[in-house]
């Protein structure tokens, strides 16, 4: 039986574990924290498959700039000497453009739908996860992200998803949990959503039925080399023999893939989410609050409220004030019943998501070291892909076809 090493126990890395531990593979999984916080925890929850447009488009730069002098804007990068920033920022601009953008959404599309049959079919088996079917609502306020909405939704159903183009009397009519305040919204009705830490609860027990070890506060040293594949992995916890290995550490992936002779632009886009327990007044559809970027997600009882993207480093482990009220600001401003105030330091998350120049996840075979595959650089979509990630791993590894095609999910 062949020994596959997974470096990260995040969902990419633990989706990754079930479906190889399904295949008959003797799977084992390290990860330097206690595995019980990090994007995979604290994100919005949402199945996305109406995210086709990557971070790379067209505009977003000259956005950027705009947003960088606001300090309560969703997107910000934080201004630093750092060879590493100076590369993915040139290889970000190489890639803002409409033919990248063009070739990205048929596969973004592809993944996502898999992930959601995927997600699907762990829903029939164990709903303790609270997984919903609503459909996500583009809210905004300006008739000018109107028209972007607009352009984005008619990408969407050119595409093949389903799409309705609400007024605000018919987004008031649909969302029934709380008052709105909205010029109108897009409704995905192709996207689903559930509760991260549950699901999370989910996939260890199933990973402990199918007997896959898992070492957390682990972290991993160093890789020993036989020819052009890793025989050993070196942690902290004691050498352990492997045949394969997938890197699947989200932020950390470039430092690990540098101990491996490997360069990959990665930073990490640092973004905040905070839970409100047992709230009545609160939406009862997943939405995007467009203006603000602010997720909000339904989750049983509660709801979750998530943004901003920081492209910044993993030292910088500071809540900024200025951006979490910009974050509750916009909550309000569309929610005005709800009220929402700012939320204690100790009550509010932050994580890391691994975000690639080209925005878009990296899931392929490296070319040097033969037993290497990576799974990584997911952003925002790590919850939404993160089935469909670990299938097609799976499928790489045993030398399959792959679900869908790869090949825009290449370093």
């Amino acid at each position: 039986m062949k020994r596959v090493s997974i470096v990260g126990g995040g969902i990419i890395g633990l989706c990754s574990a079930y479906y190889l531990a399904k295949e008959g593979y003797e799977v084992t999984v390290f990860d330097q924290s206690e595995m019980n916080d990090g994007c995979s925890y604290g994100n919005a929850g949402m199945i996305v498959p109406s995210h086709i447009i990557p971070l790379a488009q067209p505009g977003m730069i000259a956005q950027g700039m705009k947003w960088m002098f606001d300090s309560q804007s969703p997107f910000y990068v934080k201004p630093r000497l750092n060879a590493d920033l100076i590369k993915w920022g040139l290889q970000f601009y190489k890639h803002a453009n409409e033919k990248h953008v063009e070739n990205c959404m048929p596969a973004l599309r592809d993944l996502s739908l898999l992930s959601k049959e995927l997600y699907q079919d762990f829903a029939k088996e164990n709903d303790s996860f609270f997984y919903k079917e609503k459909g996500l609502l583009m809210l905004y306020k300006t008739d000018k992200v109107a028209n972007e909405m607009f352009h984005e939704a008619k990408e969407a159903e050119r595409l093949g998803l389903e799409v309705d183009y609400l007024t605000k009397e018919e987004v008031s009519r649909l969302e029934k949990g709380t008052i709105t305040d909205v010029l109108g919204g897009i409704h995905y009705k192709s996207d689903a959503h559930l509760y991260p830490q549950r699901f999370m609860e989910f996939i260890k027990k199933e990973l402990q039925h199918l007997q896959v070890e898992i070492y957390s506060s682990t972290s991993v040293k160093d890789f020993v080399f036989d020819q052009n594949k890793i025989s050993k992995i070196i942690t902290s916890r004691g050498t352990f023999e492997t045949d394969e290995v997938v890197l699947a550490a989200g932020s950390w992936s470039p430092t690990l893939a540098k101990k491996l002779g490997i360069s990959i632009s990665i930073l990490p886009g640092k973004g905040y989410s905070f839970t409100l327990k047992d709230e009545n007044h609160k939406p009862s559809i997943p939405s995007i609050l467009c203006e603000g970027k602010v997720a909000v997600t339904p989750m049983n009882n509660d709801i979750r409220f998530g943004g901003t993207m920081e492209i910044t480093h993993t030292n910088d482990t500071k809540i900024n004030q200025n951006r979490l009220q910009g974050i509750v600001n916009t909550i309000n401003e569309f929610y005005p019943e709800m009220e929402v105030e700012m939320p204690k330091v100790e009550d509010t998350w932050y994580g890391f998501r691994p975000c690639t120049p080209s925005g878009m996840p990296i899931i392929t075979k490296d070319k040097k070291v033969v037993n290497l595959t990576f799974a990584t650089g997911h952003a925002m979509m790590g919850l939404s892909l993160a089935p469909a990630t670990g299938k097609i791993i799976t499928e790489i590894i045993s030398g399959k076809t792959t679900s869908v095609d790869t090949k825009m999910f290449q370093i």
